[in-house]
């Protein structure tokens, strides 16, 4: 099971070169010790007993592709070096780097087994050929093959905890990553949206008041020319404005960062220019506005301006009413703001409205707010939204 390490060990070397490294030591280290276990009888070690070490080191190669295999063919060649009476090397040291690899990749069960076997054999065949005390045989010697097992067990466990630990930080870091990318593109889009609706509400009211007052200067014509030039003024001034507005959303929309030195943000303090140019555009407008900026958040300030900008142009537009009343007041932290007007009125399945009313209900809505409208033909139409003054997180 070929893994990319990031502990200390194999990080620094590649998987492959990191096995034929281990496989080296391991075979040189058994064959140090048989050579000095003979160091001083005079007779040298049998050939066969470096082939052991050898293969003990050679059969780490396949250690990552075929761990039990390796596990249990280590075990056998262990049993089988002891059988043959090879210079003793211990029972532990030849299996602890193929314990070592099977913990590494996750066979726990298998690695705590085969060190178990290794164990209990060569505990049953030392006390049946070593007529020593129990307790002499359970000694040091017992003690250390134990210690080594669970080392190798526990090493390899480690490793692939930690191996594991990273990928999972390397994962959470990357979701992290996209969610973040998501939620900005979210952000984005919301605010798009935003900037949508305001570009309708700010465009349908002044597109409408310069078509009033265009129809008022072309009527006026051949018979009074002040009227005409007033009317052409007052179109003149709100086309003006209407392009600075659009020029300025329309870099907003451009933009991918917010640049807040081009933002315009109304409030309801600013109503009454949306008033008077009602009335300029022949709507008697009777306005009774009794709030404070102070006493709502942003949001729910612009939001009211809004739904006062888009009544006061569905009354200029659409209901073709001669008069209007506003008022905006706040009771009990909640504001309510109410634009009536005095026109033809509109049936239940009347579409008319388009998005305007939509945008101001959803406007109202994020704040945690309700707008409803009440009209029928013949009797005016009405808008009235509420608005917590704080709507909360």
């Amino acid at each position: 099971m070929p893994t990319r390490s990031t502990d200390s060990g194999e990080g620094r070397v590649p998987p492959r070169a990191f096995d034929v490294l281990l496989a080296v030591v391991v075979a040189v280290v058994l064959s140090l010790i048989i050579a000095l276990s003979r160091a001083g009888v005079g007779a040298a070690p049998p050939v066969l007993a470096y082939v052991f070490a050898v293969g003990f080191g050679a059969v780490l190669l396949l250690r990552r592709r075929m761990p039990v295999p390796v596990l249990v063919l280590s075990v056998l060649a262990t049993f089988a070096y002891y059988t043959l009476r090879f210079p003793p090397i211990g029972v532990a040291l030849p299996v602890v780097a193929a314990l070592y690899s099977a913990a590494e990749v996750g066979l726990i069960r298998w690695a705590v087994g085969a060190g178990a076997v290794v164990f209990t054999v060569s505990l049953y065949f030392r006390l049946r050929d070593d007529p020593q005390p129990i307790g002499y045989v359970l000694g040091t010697d017992a003690v250390s093959n134990v210690a080594l097992i669970a080392a190798a067990i526990a090493l390899g466990y480690g490793i692939r905890a930690r191996r594991l630990r990273a990928a999972q930080q390397e994962q959470i870091a990357r979701l992290t990553r996209e969610q973040s990318v998501r939620e900005a593109e979210s952000r984005v889009r919301s605010e798009r949206e935003r900037i949508s609706r305001d570009l309708h509400d700010t465009l349908g009211h002044a597109l409408s008041a310069i078509a009033l007052h265009a129809s008022v200067g072309s009527e006026a014509v051949g018979r009074s020319d002040d009227t005409v030039a007033d009317a052409l003024d007052r179109v003149r001034n709100q086309s003006t404005a209407s392009l600075r507005e659009l020029r300025s959303m329309v870099r907003l929309l451009r933009s991918t960062t917010a640049d807040e030195e081009t933002r315009q943000v109304r409030s309801l303090s600013d109503a009454q220019v949306i008033i008077e140019g009602a009335r300029t555009a022949g709507l008697d407008v009777v306005a009774d506005i009794d709030v404070s900026s102070t006493d709502l958040s942003a949001a729910v300030d612009a939001t009211a301006y809004r739904v006062i900008q888009e009544a006061l142009t569905n009354a200029l537009r659409h209901a073709e009413a001669t008069t209007a009343r506003v008022s905006a007041v706040v009771e009990d932290g909640t504001l309510r703001v109410t634009v009536a007007d005095d026109g033809h009125g509109a049936a239940a399945d009347d579409e008319s409205r388009g998005y305007g009313i939509t945008g101001m209900v959803e406007r109202v809505h994020l704040l945690g707010g309700s707008l409803h409208t009440r009209s029928a033909p013949g009797s005016g139409f009405t808008v009235e939204a509420t608005i917590p003054t704080r709507p909360a997180p």
